[in-house]
């Protein structure tokens, strides 16, 4: 008995009755405040705002993320909550919650009965708290609960009747249900069921329920992720507590708690907080809309707890497709460039580029030189297989022992650097005609870098750069798809009399070619012959303009005016390469990238639509987005076109199967070095940028990692893959503007009876197609006839007939000369053949 302690025993039940008049007293004075103070709590709590995460939905409504600081908070009305949950809750902190008016004498006593007997000895274990439910929501609003003094209890005594008074058990109930904290930075629990067991607080098990109840106790105590035993202990308490309250049966109790254990994550971190818990399914796109929400939403407000409801323009399924064609294009690439370090351009020091020269010469080894940056790569290469034999022989002659080292060196190096460097890239698609970002991959891994290389990586973007110049040549009208280039060794000199010497990737030459074979090919001479017939400013205002650059004064820096231009050197971002190419398929209009289309509030009021102020800000300003003509703009579809079909996607095309009919277009960009790979491209619906590279300049991806061998690939299987099921249409084609001719495929020009090379059927701005007839064949033609007639002019005509050589289609036919007339066919000897 506990009158059997001595001194002890009787102060300690002195303190308790002496606790219990106080609380009697104290709840007289509650009830007299409550009935002689009129006051409507709903008016109170109306200003009261919970903190709420800030939602970021995808185009389809569907959740990508929610930003939060500390509070993890997600609300749900009372209806959505399982009464499982209601059942243990009421079980562990107030039984009697359905029947008092805000206090329970029962409630109050037998704690404090349990807690007199915990400080005796007599009982250890489980027990509830002797504040109601109400009170606890009471206490939370309106007094500072860490406060123990009599007054705090009296006015949450207070504020608690109030509750009940002016609201229902079920509002009380939702009010508790959201508010409370369990832990880990979760509050609420729907945050706290997704967080401890991955699922909405509506799918919560008997035993899952128990779990949450006994972390608003003690979370630090009974956390089930740092001290599983001790939540295992207070687990079972509750589930006892609901069986011999009728909510639970033995066999579901028993059966719910095994179940849960037996599928425990024993391995979570004790470190995990709702905080860190980033499940967002894109993360580079929300930190970037989230960067976005902090400038738009300037004042006095808090993204992270004033809840607003953020809808993009992100299509999570197309960025499921995204993430997973860029995660084996990750880890892809990254092992060809890991294990073929011994194939790529290596290193060597300049101190060795004469030695380079002389062996070159003394050994006869072909094509070593140095000279321009190319070169010198291909010099690097070529190093390892022709060089290391003769640098032995050198070392040994002139006992030179550095020279042997020199090959295992360089090799030694270029394994170092390939296991140190990642190979990055990023991936963005855009909708053709509003400028939405339905997709983005900023890199690798975002938990460890969180740097968006989709929108920040600014690299160069090599000949996937050519386009944008390419289209202000057809507007120009000095140029069309048909004119006539010349692929060789040509010197180009800038204005400052700098010289300037390209070569092609294979460093091979066609010669004659026209300039839409010329770009599906990426060849730089006619390139570079299209960029000095236009001129550096007419490419750089098309370029600035479709790239979204408009500052005249960081224009002189990005774009030089000197002919590497015209290769791609400078500096842009894979959302820039995004929205010039979806120009063209816009008509010629300027498309703006975005990815917030509307932001409401917690009360589901809009208070942002971006793009409509965009819209509504241009139209005043009469801002004119027409950067091209429709018609020069479908002449660049047709030519990037003929990149898909024949030129340097052609493989990539085949290698998937083509794309179902669907129509695509597109440019690859290998930039000096082979540091970086482009391909961007674009059907009717959607352009897409992918990139690869690395976040150092100056690394190499090697001469098998082009952009044709490197983002082509992935380009051409997550375009097919995001464009399945859409209806299949054409290119929008402009209905007047334009005139479709056939021209010879070797001049360009009208074809005479004589091309026959082959014809093409070819398109122009109007007013631009050819109006004179092929020069190449007719001469060709002439040549052949003066070639007879000089042929027929040395033989005897008393010997061989003339007509024996008019073939009647102007080529020459020789002859059966094995029978001489001159003996009467008798010889088998033949004086012109012999």
């Amino acid at each position: 008995m506990i009158y059997t302690g001595g001194k002890k025993v009787l102060v300690g039940l002195i303190l308790f009755l002496t606790f219990l008049a106080a609380l009697m007293i104290g709840t007289g004075l509650g009830f007299f405040l409550s009935t002689s103070v009129s006051t409507d709590i709903r008016e109170d709590l109306s200003t009261y705002k919970p903190a709420l995460p800030t939602q970021i939905l995808d185009r389809n409504g569907e959740l990508i993320t929610e930003i939060f600081s500390d509070e993890k908070r997600d609300i749900v009305p009372i209806r959505d909550i399982p009464k499982i949950l209601v059942y243990a809750l009421i079980s562990r902190e107030d039984e009697t919650f359905f029947k008092h008016h805000g206090f329970s004498f029962r409630g109050t006593f037998r704690a404090a009965w349990n807690i007199l007997l915990d400080k005796l000895g007599s009982r250890r274990g489980y027990h509830s708290g002797g504040s109601s439910l109400t009170q606890q929501v009471a206490g939370k609003h309106f007094a500072d609960r860490t406060d123990i003094s009599v007054k705090r209890k009296l006015k949450e005594l207070w504020y608690s009747f109030q509750f009940e008074r002016t609201m229902s058990k079920e509002e009380i109930l939702q009010l508790y249900m959201n508010e409370m904290y369990f832990g880990h930075n979760a509050y609420g629990v729907e945050a706290a069921s997704q967080f401890y067991f991955g699922h909405s607080a509506k799918e919560i098990t008997l035993a899952e329920a128990a779990i949450l109840v006994i972390q608003l106790a003690s979370p630090a105590l009974y956390s089930p992720i740092n001290h599983p035993d001790r939540a295992k202990s207070r687990q079972k308490d509750v589930l006892d507590q609901m069986v011999s309250l009728g909510y639970a049966t033995r066999e579901e109790a028993d059966l719910s708690m095994q179940q849960y254990w037996d599928n425990y994550n024993y391995t979570r971190s004790n470190i995990a907080s709702a905080y860190f818990d980033n499940n967002s399914k894109a993360p580079y796109f929300s930190e970037y809309v989230r960067i976005q929400l902090n400038d738009m939403l300037y004042g006095a407000v808090n993204i992270n707890k004033d809840g607003y409801i953020v809808h993009t323009t992100l299509d999570l399924g197309y960025q499921h497709i995204a993430d997973s064609v860029m995660n084996n294009a990750f880890h892809s690439i990254n092992e060809r460039y890991k294990n073929k370090a011994d194939s790529r351009l290596s290193i060597v020091d300049n101190s060795y580029v004469p030695i380079i020269d002389m062996l070159g010469l003394a050994f006869n080894l072909e094509d070593i030189q140095v000279a321009g940056a190319r070169q010198k790569k291909a010099a690097r290469a070529v190093f390892y297989k022709k060089l290391t034999p003769a640098l032995n022989v050198v070392s040994m002659m002139l006992g030179i022992t550095e020279l042997n080292d020199i090959s295992e060196v360089a090799y030694s190096k270029d394994q170092q650097s390939a296991k140190k460097t990642t190979v990055e890239g990023a991936l963005i698609t855009i909708d053709d005609h509003t400028g939405q970002i339905l997709a983005m991959v900023g890199g690798s891994d975002f938990e460890t870098k969180k740097y968006n290389r989709a929108v920040d990586a600014h690299v160069q973007p090599g000949s996937s750069f050519k386009p944008l110049y390419y289209s202000a040549a057809i507007s120009s009208r000095k140029f069309t798809p048909a004119t006539r280039m010349y692929d060789g060794p040509i010197i180009f000199y800038d204005d400052d009399g700098n010289k300037y010497t390209p070569t092609n990737y294979l460093g091979s030459w066609e010669g004659s070619v026209l300039l839409r074979h010329a770009l599906a090919h990426s060849m730089n001479v006619p390139s570079l012959q299209v960029l000095q017939g236009i001129g550096f400013e007419a490419a750089i205002d098309r370029a600035s303009k479709m790239l979204g650059k408009y500052d005249q004064r960081e224009n002189r820096t990005l774009f030089p005016r000197s002919f590497p231009l015209g290769l791609g050197v400078t500096s842009v971002a894979p959302i820039d390469m995004a929205r010039a190419f979806a120009t063209f398929p816009n008509r010629g209009k300027a498309v703006e990238p975005f990815a917030i289309t509307s932001v409401l509030d917690r009360n589901g009021s809009t208070i942002l639509e971006p793009e409509k102020e965009r819209l509504r800000e241009a139209q005043r300003n009469r801002k004119d987005d027409q950067i091209m003509s429709p018609q020069t703009a479908y002449i660049m579809v047709t030519m990037l076109q003929s990149t898909v079909e024949y030129g340097t996607l052609k493989w990539r095309r085949i290698n998937i199967g083509g794309f179902d009919g669907m129509p695509m277009a597109g440019k690859t960009g290998t930039t000096q070095n082979w540091g970086d790979a482009w391909t961007v491209g674009f059907s009717p619906y959607y352009t897409t940028a992918v990139w690869f590279g690395f976040d150092t300049p100056g690394n190499s991806l090697g001469r098998e990692l082009t952009g044709a061998t490197a983002a082509g690939p992935y380009w051409a299987q997550y375009m097919k893959e995001i464009h399945r099921g859409l209806p299949r249409i054409q290119f929008d084609k402009p209905e007047t503007g334009l005139v479709e001719q056939k021209v010879c495929a070797v001049s360009g020009k009208l074809p005479t009876k004589y091309c026959t090379d082959g014809l093409v059927d070819e398109i122009f701005l109007a007013g631009t197609e050819p109006k004179e007839f092929c020069d190449i064949h007719t001469f060709e033609k002439e040549r052949d006839d003066d070639l007879i007639n000089r042929l027929q002019d040395t033989l005897t005509i008393e010997n061989f007939g003339i007509d024996t050589f008019d073939t009647g289609n102007g080529s020459l036919s020789i002859p059966d000369l094995s029978t001489s007339p001159r003996d009467g066919g008798d010889s088998n000897t033949n004086p012109l053949l012999e």
